[in-house]
């Protein structure tokens, strides 16, 4: 249907490798489930949450009030004297919720109902152009207008907070990608913090056509039979530029007064210095702590302005410090010579020619959540050339950190202290080469001693991309 035949690639186990083990689901016996704030992970089937939702409204609201700092964040007040819960919000939206099929069947749920006059609203975002026109042309979307729900253009803002942000204290049923506290608009520090909860696209159908009380799509009876999603070509072909490999260099590029081109970032040398800058102890950091959504969205188009908000909820310091640290090295590459204090810190080490040196955020467990490579990129602009993590919660953080030339480096047992310095002599080598262990020097307080780092594997244009300073230089030396 999308002309992509030729991409398709069957994914299974040659012979003779096989696998020693599975899990097994039995999709019949799935029910649809809740996740409750604060993370995608505190879920409840929704026929279990409806049995005992004060004592598990209670928990997420004790959270809720220590990420707030005051008592005043509610949710067992969702609770109604006969035992429902009243909910103030329905979103089906983005790439996770707004497809064809999900909202197909909300409207069948939903046919000659509606969602009702009270606080309790509905809003549907289409994940694409063409699935949108699709819902259109097969009479989805008039019917969804019908019944209350607000209907608006494809656009995955809900996710970060650019659209149907909840009220303070409100409850928000989503079919998004995630949940955590700084997303969908809430800024704890500021006195914003709304409840948002997880479903299927299907339940919260079922919850609007029920006024807003929570309830499963298996509580309600609705046709399933749908009519077949036809995908429309042209959409694309009549408005998107496909301009790989056939660059227009006659054209320019049109800046506005908040555009901005990204810094030059250098290629990797024989050797790293590192500067801890910030050290995080929580169990899991998210790509939102790393670079808060929301407010920070204006800014994605200038580099330098978006990275002043880097772990400006997790730890405010950071962006200063990892400035410091810049222009310690700029002074190095004009000079020579890095600054006396930055020496006299380093316990007599002697640096190797052709030492680079930079910001290194030390983590458990980066990069959970969105897939948004601003995580990665707004350390980098200020000087960033590692992490340091005992593993990374996601492969795209991971990839992300690679594409823009940082060093993700894995060490489990050493403890990291801010204003720590690490020295990998032959950094380039151990890469090219793919080293499993890495032998580094840990200075801290002056006092030098040994430590070994691992990067895991790396592939071979991975190796070359960190190699080159990022994966803009990558495909440029590619392109010469």
């Amino acid at each position: 249907m999308h002309g992509r035949e030729g991409d398709y690639k069957e994914l299974k186990a040659a012979q003779p490798a096989y696998y020693d083990g599975a899990v097994v689901i039995d999709l019949s016996r799935v029910e649809p489930m809740i996740a409750l704030p604060f993370h995608p992970s505190n879920a409840y089937t929704i026929r279990e949450f409806l049995k005992n939702p004060r004592e598990i409204l209670q928990k997420v609201e004790e959270q809720g009030r220590k990420l707030k700092g005051d008592d005043s964040f509610t949710l067992t007040d969702k609770i109604t004297e006969d035992g429902r819960v009243l909910v103030d919000q329905g979103v089906i939206a983005g790439c996770a919720g707004g497809m064809y099929e999900n909202l197909a069947e909300a409207y069948e749920i939903l046919k000659n109902k509606s969602i009702g006059s009270d606080a309790f609203t509905l809003s549907v975002y289409p994940s694409s152009q063409p699935v949108f026109k699709g819902l259109v042309d097969g009479g989805y979307i008039g019917g969804l207008m019908q019944s209350g729900a607000i209907v608006k253009t494809a656009f995955c803002g809900p996710c970060f907070g650019a659209g149907d942000v909840p009220a303070n204290n409100g409850l928000s049923i989503r079919h998004t990608t995630r949940n955590f506290e700084n997303r969908e608009g809430s800024k704890p520090s500021g006195g914003q913090l709304a409840a948002v909860a997880l479903m299927d696209a299907r339940s919260i159908a079922a919850t609007a056509a029920n006024g807003g009380y929570l309830t499963s799509a298996l509580d309600v009876s609705y046709t399933k039979k749908i009519k077949k999603y036809t995908y429309d070509k042209s959409i694309y072909e009549n408005r998107v530029y496909h301009g790989a490999l056939c660059p227009k260099a006659q054209e320019k590029l049109v800046y506005g007064p908040n555009i901005a081109d990204w810094p030059e970032q250098i290629a990797l040398g024989d050797n790293l210095l590192m500067k801890m800058v910030s050290v995080l102890t929580d169990p899991v950091t998210t790509t939102d702590e790393l670079i808060p959504s929301g407010e920070t969205s204006s800014y994605r188009s200038n580099p330098l302005k978006l990275a002043s908000f880097a772990l400006s909820r997790k730890d405010p310091a950071y962006v200063g410090r990892a400035k410091a640290v810049q222009a310690e090295e700029q002074a190095r590459r004009e000079t020579g010579d890095l600054p006396q204090e930055v020496l006299s810190e380093l316990g007599g080490l002697s640096l190797g020619k052709n030492t680079v040196y930079g910001s290194c955020v030390v983590a458990v467990k980066p990069g959970d959540g969105s897939a948004r490579e601003q995580a990665a990129s707004c350390q980098r602009v200020l000087g960033g050339v590692a992490n340091i993590a005992n593993e990374y919660a996601t492969k795209r953080y991971r990839s992300n950190l690679i594409n823009w030339g940082m060093v993700p480096f894995l060490c489990q047992k050493e403890k990291f202290s801010v204003g720590d310095y690490v020295y990998v002599e032959g950094i380039r080598e151990a890469i090219e080469n793919g080293s499993e262990k890495i032998l580094a020097k840990h200075i801290s307080a002056g006092k030098v001693k040994d430590i070994v780092l691992s990067i895991g594997g790396l592939t071979p244009d991975e190796k070359k991309i960190i190699l080159a300073g990022c994966l803009i230089n990558y495909n440029k030396n590619n392109a010469k």
